[in-house]
């Protein structure tokens, strides 16, 4: 659990800390710098998050040695990139693909070690890994700062290789055959997809691809937001920092704790994150107190997510409960892909956003609110964020309504439908 936590923080941890990469990047004036560095951090955090149905099945020990030389190799060869493009394929694409090689397996392993409430909380010990950022955060500003993007890059894969190849024999699974068909077909109706017609899949499938067109965005261009407010740079790294790091602490105790209260949570902190997006990020972050306060309550609410959505994927394994894993990490896979197209999606969304700016004053101009910073160029974009966690609260306040009203409806029958076990489930909150 401590390996698989460990290669968390750094597999997962550098795209999450990108926009500090990318409001150096920015320097270059072109439209078309501005429009495709930020797909940087996103191509390679959602290519780790969506490639699951690929990685599963090759996901033997080796692709962990080829993982973590993918992703060290890579930042090496992008600290020598000279194009856009070439930062888009080797420090995106290719990082990404190396990440999902050492990052996917774990996710595995757990179910494997783990049972029970043990598994919750260990899963919530490894999505704590959001406070992967703590000192990726605190040390990036000021390699960058002193040494420049392209030495950072080389210091950071040299580093990333010492710690992760002496963790590498420690990740594996509690049962290796496990993972080996031996048995000869299953039964048909056996690992059924009957759970993916149910309408609770699909309303929280929608939720959580709504969430995850919104969550990447703050986090990519705070530093890019940080630097147009003219703070410096020790006090944007400290607002990077607050960002990264009271999610993963408050997701370890949502995911170890509050399983019972899974729907409820989600709907309350997406509901949080709008309003924090429009009234501390868009009215108040015109100062760096307003912007440290959107920090701590957006990494809070917002950054315990991967905790939260994780409880959706019970209720409709619990339909097949039978095949056990295998619909579990199917189910599983499924929200890690709709969340990862969507975090690659939104960033030609946000970047267009972010193009133009909206208040064509000339020179320098007083920002008496957020929305005014940088001349207006994230108005746009601070309204789009708030309205997604909006519309994903709405559509999950409608899924738990319809669990309830389920449960209400089944309660009286002797025989528990597929249905009514789901909503029961989900709400004791039970491991499957």
């Amino acid at each position: 659990l401590a390996a698989a936590f460990l290669i968390e923080v750094i597999a997962r941890g550098f795209p999450n800390v990108y926009g500090v990469f990318l409001d150096s990047y920015l320097q270059d004036p072109s439209q078309k710098a501005t429009t495709l560095l930020p797909l940087v951090g996103t191509l390679a955090s959602g290519i780790i998050t969506c490639s699951g149905p690929i990685v599963n099945p090759i996901s033997a020990r080796y692709p962990h040695w080829f993982g973590a030389a993918l992703c060290c190799g890579s930042l090496l060869a992008a600290s020598y990139a000279t194009k856009v493009v070439e930062l888009v394929l080797i420090q995106g694409i290719l990082y990404g693909i190396g990440g999902a090689l050492l990052w996917l397996p774990c996710m595995q392993y757990i179910s494997e070690w783990f049972v029970a409430v043990r598994r919750g909380t260990a899963t919530g010990i490894l999505f704590a890994g959001k406070c992967r950022g703590l000192l990726l955060s605190l040390v990036l500003p000021q390699l960058i700062s002193r040494y420049g993007s392209a030495n950072a890059l080389r210091i950071l894969s040299i580093a990333f290789a010492i710690v992760l190849f002496p963790l590498l024999p420690f990740a594996k699974g509690r049962l290796p055959l496990a993972r080996v068909h031996i048995h000869g077909p299953a039964p048909r109706g056996t690992g059924s997809r009957d759970w993916m017609k149910q309408t609770p899949f699909w309303i929280y499938l929608t939720v959580n691809t709504l969430e995850g067109f919104a969550h990447f965005v703050p986090i990519v261009y705070i530093p890019t937001f940080a630097n147009d407010l003219r703070i410096s740079s020790a006090n944007s790294a400290v607002t990077l920092v607050v960002l990264n790091g009271t999610g993963g602490v408050r997701g370890w105790s949502v995911h170890g704790t509050s399983l019972r209260k899974i729907q409820p949570m989600a709907i309350s902190a997406l509901l949080v994150a709008s309003a924090t997006t429009f009234t501390l990020w868009g009215v108040l972050a015109h100062t760096f107190s307003g912007l440290l306060a959107f920090g701590m309550v957006y990494g809070g609410v917002a950054g315990s997510w991967a905790c939260l959505w994780t409880g959706f994927v019970r209720p409709p394994a619990t339909f097949v409960i039978h095949v056990k894993n295998t619909t579990f990490s199917a189910s599983l896979y499924i929200y890690l892909l709709s969340r990862g197209i969507a975090s690659i999606v939104s960033t030609p969304i946000s970047a267009r956003l972010y193009a133009q700016p909206q208040n064509m004053t000339g020179g320098l101009s007083l920002e008496n609110t957020g929305f005014e910073v940088g001349n207006g160029r994230f108005e746009k974009m601070i309204i789009y964020v708030g309205t997604c966690f909006a519309g994903a609260a709405g559509i999950a306040a409608l899924g738990w309504a319809m669990d309830i009203r389920q449960i209400c409806r089944s309660s009286g029958n002797s025989e528990k439908t597929p249905i009514m076990m789901i909503g029961t489930l989900a709400v004791l909150g039970r491991d499957i």
